[in-house]
């Protein structure tokens, strides 16, 4: 089993996931229309698993996914208060290793602990020769964040 996506020989394209021959109709995350910042809703069947798809969501918009490789293993842990602030932390700790470090993760796997959220994540550090880059995000923001346990799905606004 991929530790990452939770399926066998899985491979991915933004928001399919494919499973040997057979395609699994699996909703990572959506755009929503958004005036001039961008808008992720991301599903799984856990909140952990929408916070990895927010994360994995977060990488997608900034660089071509399919050409990163799940070449080097990063962690990463943060905590808060709430939910939402859990998640503010999270993705904004994503950014941060981003845009100093140039970490770009492929496949990210999240667990709560209390208050605590802990990534395990695989990827590769930016080649700007190697990798095509899409956009750039500047910050991750509270407007309109939610953390929705019942469905479950998370939505962040991210400042482009």
């Amino acid at each position: 089993m991929n530790f990452f996506t939770g399926y066998t020989g899985a491979a991915r394209d933004g928001n399919t996931i494919y499973h040997s021959r057979h395609v699994l109709d699996v909703k990572r995350y959506e755009l929503i229309d958004h005036t001039a910042d961008l808008m992720v809703k991301a599903y799984g069947n856990t909140l952990e698993e929408c916070f990895a798809n927010a994360g994995y969501a977060l990488f997608d918009q900034t660089v071509d996914l399919s050409g990163i490789r799940p070449a080097e293993a990063f962690s990463v842990e943060v905590s808060g208060d709430e939910a939402e602030d859990m998640l503010y932390s999270f993705l904004s700790e994503l950014l941060f290793l981003e845009d100093c470090d140039g970490v770009v993760l492929c496949e990210l796997s999240v667990r709560f602990d209390g208050g605590k959220v802990m990534c395990e994540g695989r990827g590769e550090i930016l080649d700007r020769s190697r990798h095509r880059i899409k956009s750039e995000i500047k910050a991750v923001t509270y407007h309109m964040m939610s953390v929705d346990a019942g469905e479950p799905s998370v939505t962040v606004i991210f400042d482009v």
